[in-house]
């Protein structure tokens, strides 16, 4: 199974409690799933199989991403920020 980096920023980098989380998953909803695991404080981040609507997800920080069946490969860096951050 690839090992990938979800990086928090902002809010979910406080809920975390940490700036990154490297997990074992095949796609982004598996990616998603364990950020629940491993951080409860982020359990809303992932609500009935998608990407709460108060969260965005990128990948690589190239392209955001909401479609949780995406495949994964190693190296990925996900990032996990709030919809509101920002200026």
């Amino acid at each position: 199974m690839p090992e990938v980096t979800i990086e928090f920023f902002g809010i979910p980098r406080q809920r975390a409690g940490r700036a990154d989380l490297a997990v074992r998953a095949d796609t982004v909803g598996n990616a998603l799933a364990a950020v629940v695991n491993a951080c409860p404080a982020l359990a809303d981040v992932f609500l009935d199989g998608k990407l709460a609507p108060h969260y965005r997800l990128s990948i690589n920080g190239q392209r955001f991403v909401s479609e949780m069946g995406e495949r994964l490969e190693s190296g990925i860096r996900l990032l996990l920020l709030s919809a509101d951050a920002g200026g």
